[in-house]
């Protein structure tokens, strides 16, 4: 949607981390309304791991950023289920919701 004007290339996949991600309806819906797949690791706390990681970058435990991207592990993939004419409903919902929010601004 907005996400996808701002990219030069299709998203092929969204990976997500932090607290909201683990929301199973809410990833679902991600997925359903980009129609692409969405990605949860085990570990959701990227804020923290990626100071971990860097410090382990540092004291030798990782020897590249490539060993850091090689420990992320998937959880459970979110795949699309929406059909167009839902998402179409939906993201016109949406639309008329953001138009009222910017008025009442």
């Amino acid at each position: 949607m907005a996400m996808q004007s701002d990219i030069t290339h299709p998203l092929k996949e969204l990976r997500v981390d932090g607290g909201a991600s683990s929301n199973d309806m809410l990833m679902q819906f991600q997925a359903d309304m980009l129609n692409v797949p969405v990605l949860r690791p085990k570990m959701l706390e990227s804020t923290a791991w990626g100071a971990a990681a860097m410090a382990g970058l540092k004291a030798g435990v990782f020897s590249s950023m490539s060993d850091i991207s090689a420990s992320w592990q998937l959880e459970w993939a979110f795949e699309p289920n929406m059909n167009q004419d839902q998402r179409q409903f939906h993201l016109s919902k949406w639309q008329t919701a953001l138009k009222r929010a910017k008025s009442d601004i």
